[in-house]
């Protein structure tokens, strides 16, 4: 009898969880989001040599527009192969352990990643119209972090972790500009792979 009870409250739980929070999300969609931006990254890089700039050696960048626009152009890319990886890993996912996408809580937690999401690229533009170029990688960081710890009371509590990684990685990088690209790369690269991989054996 006592195990049966047991077993009614696990049952009752994990209806509470697939209402309240979006379970959908998929470990491989952060291990796929965190190549894509180490590939974008290495190529960042490459564009800076193609430039006649060697990152590391000249701390005052200048650049071209044309040069601006490649960046913001790879931006755009690896910000598109990582919503696209994202949404086929949860699809698949999903299907998989039948498990509903389109809820109230999905539509939660887009809300709450989209406005520090949308304030953080306001800011952004901000900083490319005033040429302070070495204040976006923190930027895009800090953003990003404080958007996933707003979202995290609507999925996996596990993402609090990297929100709060990428945060205080946004925050160091403040204090070493010039090293911007390194800083992004460990944060959109190395720490989702690491984060996507944990999250994918726990979860799976």
């Amino acid at each position: 009898m006592n195990q049966k009870h047991q077993e009614d409250l696990a049952h009752i739980r994990s209806m509470m969880e697939r209402s309240s929070r979006f379970i959908s999300l998929s470990g491989l969609s952060g291990v796929f989001a965190g190549l894509s931006a180490l590939i974008g990254g290495l190529y960042a890089y490459q564009l800076f040599r193609l430039n006649g700039i060697e990152y590391f050696d000249d701390k005052n960048l200048v650049l071209s527009v044309p040069l601006i626009s490649d960046l913001l152009l790879t931006a755009f890319v690896i910000l598109v192969f990582a919503l696209t990886f994202g949404i086929f890993f949860t699809i698949r996912k999903s299907k998989k352990y039948d498990l509903p996408i389109w809820t109230s809580a999905t539509k939660k937690m887009l809300f709450n990643l989209a406005v520090p999401l949308t304030v953080g690229a306001i800011f952004c533009l901000a900083l490319l119209y005033h040429q302070i170029y070495g204040l976006i990688a923190p930027t895009t960081l800090i953003f990003y972090g404080l958007a996933v710890i707003n979202a995290e009371k609507y999925t996996f509590s596990d993402v609090k972790y990297l929100g709060f990684s990428e945060l205080i990685l946004g925050a160091i990088s403040l204090f070493f500009i010039g090293y911007g690209l390194i800083f992004w790369i460990i944060g959109f690269g190395v720490l989702h792979i690491l984060y996507g991989l944990i999250m994918f054996k726990k979860y799976k």
